[in-house]
């Protein structure tokens, strides 16, 4: 079976929600972990959701696309769910970064 470009887009698109609903579930998991892991994180996927909405006409703002990736202002989530880095979370990600 061929997959035509709609079908290619639906599968992306389904594969990012699935991405953010496992994000979601893994609350646990945070942004660190993934920069020091992944070299991105729930903030990357945002600032790459706004570019490609800007590159196709679609103004929103940073906050907003917070908000969609993190399913909750990003206020709201970090004040629930964001722990204080550790002193080796913050060494690796200045090694990685450097």
């Amino acid at each position: 079976m061929t997959m035509n470009e709609q079908d290619r887009l639906e599968i992306e698109a389904a594969t990012f929600r699935k991405l953010l609903n496992h994000l979601d579930t893994h609350k646990e998991v945070q942004n660190i972990d993934l920069m020091n892991l992944a070299s991105f994180c729930r903030n990357c996927l945002s600032k790459w959701y706004r570019a490609e909405a800007q590159t196709r006409g679609i103004e929103i703002d940073y906050e907003s696309a917070r908000e969609i990736v993190y399913g909750m202002p990003y206020s709201e989530w970090k004040s629930k769910y964001q722990q204080e880095a550790t002193a080796e979370q913050l060494e690796q990600l200045s090694k990685s970064t450097n």
